[in-house]
């Protein structure tokens, strides 16, 4: 099974008849049917595994929606999950964000997307024979990589934590947490293959806004929309840094409940 959490499209070629791996197009359903995806892949569509209203932080779907979803698709709590879009993997990232708060270990995303995929390897309207099992989850997991707001204010306080800002540019200068450094995660992102970039350019990308290289620092993502912090989690957990977690509040909820913040003059 993969040792990162992006396997390129060779990988998959090679592994995606193994039982054990279950590739997951989270596109809409229309795109799926229509436009076609990659043979073996089932679908779980973006809007089915966020819920701004379940009782779980930010747009988590909780737990039992979530084990529904992956019990409908047939995928069993040891099976490795490898999840894929048409935009650069910014929503599939989410899936795997999503699984591994609720204790699903083995993920992976695809580095890259269908477009790339389809350039070089077959595609198909066909959708595969699933059978459904049963995936119970009891809440999130004691590893859940999620901090709540008291966590984010102690390294505010302590300086124990490097802040990302995954939110566009007025965002961010309109307000944002104390001390925190924007980064884009189209940055990370080549637009010729619609993967991810090397390694070196991205460190070079880190390094230049005045992020540390270190791998064991402790990095708290935050953003308005969930798709986005999902993929820098991804992105930055793939290139080794250990300690990537993320506070699943939006910023309008941080200002309401009076969080400090801070503008760009």
């Amino acid at each position: 099974m993969p040792d990162s959490l992006l396997v390129d499209p060779e990988w998959l070629a090679a592994h995606r008849d193994d039982p054990a791996v279950h590739l997951v197009d989270v596109r809409e359903l229309w795109e799926y049917d229509t436009i076609g995806h990659i043979p073996g892949a089932v679908t779980i569509p973006f809007d089915s595994y966020r819920d701004d209203d379940s009782p779980d932080p930010g747009t988590l779907p909780g737990a039992d929606a979530f084990g529904q979803l992956l019990g409908e698709a047939g995928i069993d709590p040891d099976d490795t999950i490898v999840a894929y879009d048409d935009t650069h993997g910014v929503f599939a990232a989410r899936l795997l964000v999503t699984a591994l708060a609720y204790g699903h270990e083995h993920v992976a995303l695809l580095d890259g997307d269908f477009s790339a995929w389809q350039r070089a390897y077959e595609t198909t309207t066909e959708s595969p024979t699933n059978e459904a099992v049963s995936y119970e989850i009891d809440g999130l997991a004691p590893t859940a990589p999620i901090v709540d707001r008291a966590a984010v204010e102690t390294a505010i306080a302590d300086e124990t934590a490097t802040l990302l800002d995954t939110r566009n540019e007025a965002e961010y200068d309109e307000s944002h947490l104390p001390g925190a450094i924007r980064i884009d995660w189209r940055e990370f992102v080549d637009d010729e293959s619609r993967g991810v970039r090397p390694a070196a350019e991205i460190e070079t990308l880190l390094t230049d806004r005045g992020i540390s290289t270190d791998r064991d620092q402790r990095i708290i993502l935050y953003c308005n929309t969930s798709r986005r912090l999902s993929h820098t989690f991804v992105v930055l957990r793939s290139l080794g840094f250990t300690d990537v977690v993320i506070y699943e509040g939006s910023m309008t909820d941080w200002e309401a409940a009076g969080g400090v913040t801070e503008t760009t003059a």
